[in-house]
């Protein structure tokens, strides 16, 4: 599994090498034994060496070129790696091929004037002397015990720490992103069915905290997820808690830190870096309209943004720790002054400060109140933090260790999103559309656009005309197609008489408002006019339009295997519910409306009338409150084995029937079979 997500990860972000993480095709400090050779001999001063002042001191820099020709060093460093790498059986070749890249400290590119072979074959009798400190190692010298030992046992440790890191991160995304096509594969199997059914309003179904889910908490607090949400998540908390705190061992003495507690904390410090790296991926796939998900599992866009905004929580906390331990390191090894100046540093805290803005304004007070500044700002912020991310690897690792590799899939992934909505939009075309004044609704005529008509399906419309300085502007709206609402009435032009004057039948109406809407093809939005860009449609001719489109936000096969389907809808919800009745043969629709809304009833007057078979298949409510607990009742005694409720309309009503179908369901305790589905926008 690891592999394939490694694979899937090198295909998604366009990557010609192989090369991935640490200990999965990218070896750090492989051998140890080999690379404490040369830290243990690298001190000494050559006889080609250039002395510098630093500090006061002399220290001797030897170049690649100088390593490369001096006959000193290639013997002592060759007999030091033949005489330590033996007792733990490392091969020839793999010390040849160290040999090659790392003998002059070049990767590669200045090579030495003898190859392994040569330079244990140019040693004359067995080395018994180790070059002094402050002397010229001009001879073949020993490397000293305790600095050899000093210098394999911070290498060896440290490379196997970051190992488990990698490994650690690799399994929290592929937790992440496997988990939802696990349980959707579980679904499939014939026996879990009925288990899953039992377990649906216990788990999947309800709210976590009381009823709310679709709609905010108080204080706009944000979304409560269902339970099933709150599992997944919690899953995600727990898994990376664990992984971010287990299996860390100092090994003192170390060349790097000088105590156990530095030592441990810097193991945390990237730690905490690379589960976050691997985190950042899974975040904005999970913000995408073209989630690759939404393909590959049941599971709703409504719950991935739900679970994108959790996982974006984990991830920044993550960041921020990552940023304060290595604050605390480094002052407490009295590094922080040097380091602070550095870029990497510098990219590294840009990133944390973008993190911790995103953290603090994607709240639903913002997005409720300020959407379109929040979102321009969450898009900025985001490429500030990968930014952040890209030059905080680049400037401190290069790329030696495979780290940018996270940042490559990060940035796949966010690509691919955009380019398919731009593929979208240019496939539907420049589009004019029609604009009908309802009210306080406005129907949204766009002609020549062909598309299925399946349920569940929502498009987001562009209209750069009515905001020319902000033409990227763009909204999500059920779809209707245009056809399915030239039906005619079967019979009578009433589908529903009942006694309580606050239930209205719908009313014939002339077919003038529908006639200048004609054409063979094209979709129609009926859209509630409110703050923002939909405050500004009014009746229009020919406005110019741009749809990307169309996505499905729920499954509908769960639904239309029912044996009675009750479509429920508050307002202009109604709209993501019409395309059901084509799907099923038996259908039931109850709606309720607002008396300003009246005229939207009498727009969908012939989609309903000629659809449906009768009265009693309709209960249309003008100025007042569906019972939706009756109304499942009523479903419950007619005898039907399975039934599917889908709603669509204002959070409090998408809310209180998913309580009443979680209700019903343990209620009637298995006799009647419920599935829910709530195509339903949230902030």
């Amino acid at each position: 599994m690891i592999k394939l997500t490694l694979l899937a990860l090198g295909a998604f972000s366009g990557l010609s090498s192989v090369q991935a993480f640490i200990g999965y095709d990218i070896e750090m400090y492989n051998p140890p034994c080999a690379y404490a050779c040369f830290s243990a001999l690298s001190s000494n001063a050559l006889a080609c060496s250039e002395i510098m002042e630093m500090d006061g001191h002399a220290h001797a820099m030897s170049s690649s070129d100088c390593r490369a020709q001096d006959s000193a060093w290639l013997t002592s460093l060759a007999y030091c790696i033949q005489s330590r790498c033996e007792p733990f059986g490392v091969p020839t070749s793999k010390l040849e091929s160290y040999w090659e890249k790392e003998s002059t400290k070049s990767a590669g590119l200045v090579k030495p004037k003898w190859s392994y072979g040569a330079s244990l074959a140019n040693i004359q009798e067995t080395p018994t002397l180790e070059a002094e400190e402050e002397g010229t190692m001009n001879f073949t010298a020993l490397s000293a015990d305790d600095k050899w030992f000093l210098q394999w046992n911070t290498m060896d440790s440290f490379a196997r720490s970051e190992y488990v890191t990698a490994t650690y991160s690799i399994a929290v995304l592929v937790a992440g992103f496997g988990l939802p096509i696990v349980l959707t594969l579980l679904g499939y199997l014939p026996f879990m069915h009925r288990f899953s059914s039992k377990l649906k309003p216990y788990i999947i179904y309800p709210a976590l905290l009381g009823k709310r889910h679709v709609e905010p908490l108080p204080y706009s607090a944000g979304n409560a997820p269902t339970i099933g949400q709150a599992l997944y998540v919690f899953f995600m908390v727990i898994l990376t808690t664990i992984l971010s705190s287990v299996t860390f061992k100092a090994a003192q003495p170390n060349a790097w830190y000088e105590n156990a507690y530095q030592e441990v904390m810097n193991y945390v410090m990237l730690r905490t870096g690379m589960i976050a790296f691997g985190l950042l991926p899974l975040t904005i796939l999970f913000a995408g309209r073209n989630n690759v998900l939404l393909w590959l599992s049941n599971w709703s866009h409504a719950t991935y943004l739900l679970l994108h905004r959790w996982i974006a929580r984990i991830f920044g906390l993550l960041v921020i720790l990552h940023s304060i331990l290595a604050l605390h390191l480094y002052k407490d090894t009295g590094a922080y002054p040097e380091e602070e100046k550095l870029d990497y540093w510098i990219w590294g805290s840009v990133g944390t400060v973008a993190v911790s803005i995103m953290l603090i304004i994607s709240g639903l007070y913002v997005r409720k109140r300020q959407y379109e500044l929040f979102l321009i700002s969450h898009i900025v912020l985001a490429i500030f933090v990968i930014a952040g991310c890209w030059y905080h690897i680049k400037y401190r690792f290069g790329s030696k260790w495979g780290y940018e590799k996270w940042i490559y899939a990060a940035m796949a992934v966010w690509a691919f999103d955009r380019i398919w909505r731009v593929l979208r939009v240019v496939k539907n075309g420049a589009r004019r559309a029609v604009v009908t004044d309802l009210g306080s609704i406005v129907r949204v005529d766009v002609e020549g656009v062909r598309w299925s008509g399946r349920p569940g399906q929502h498009a987001y419309a562009y209209f750069p005309t009515l905001k020319p300085m902000r033409p990227w502007e763009n909204h999500p709206f059920s779809v209707i197609p245009t056809a399915l609402l030239r039906g005619q009435p079967r019979g009578s032009t009433l589908i529903a008489t009942h006694d309580d004057p606050e239930k209205h039948s719908i009313p014939s109406s002339s077919s003038s408002s529908l006639a200048q809407h004609k054409g063979s093809a094209g979709l129609t939005f009926f859209i509630r006019k409110s703050a923002g860009l939909t405050k500004t449609l009014i009746t229009h001719s020919s406005l110019l339009t741009f749809i990307d489109g169309p996505y499905t936000n729920t499954p509908s096969a769960p639904i239309t295997a029912c044996d009675r389907v009750l479509l429920i809808g508050g307002g202009v919800g109604i709209t993501g519910l019409l395309p059901w009745v084509t799907q099923h043969s038996n259908v039931r629709v109850a709606w309720s409306v607002r008396h300003e809304a009246e005229g939207l009833v009498n727009a969908l007057r012939p989609v309903i009338a000629s659809r449906l078979l009768g009265a009693e298949d309709v209960d249309v409510r003008i100025g007042s409150r569906l019972d939706v607990e009756a109304l499942l009742e009523e479903e419950a005694k007619r005898g039907w084995e399975r039934v599917g409720v889908v709603v669509c309309g204002p959070g409090g009503m998408c809310d209180d029937v998913r309580k009443a179908v979680v209700s019903a369901a343990r209620r009637t305790g298995g006799k009647t079979e419920w599935e829910l589905e709530v195509d339903a926008y949230s902030w």
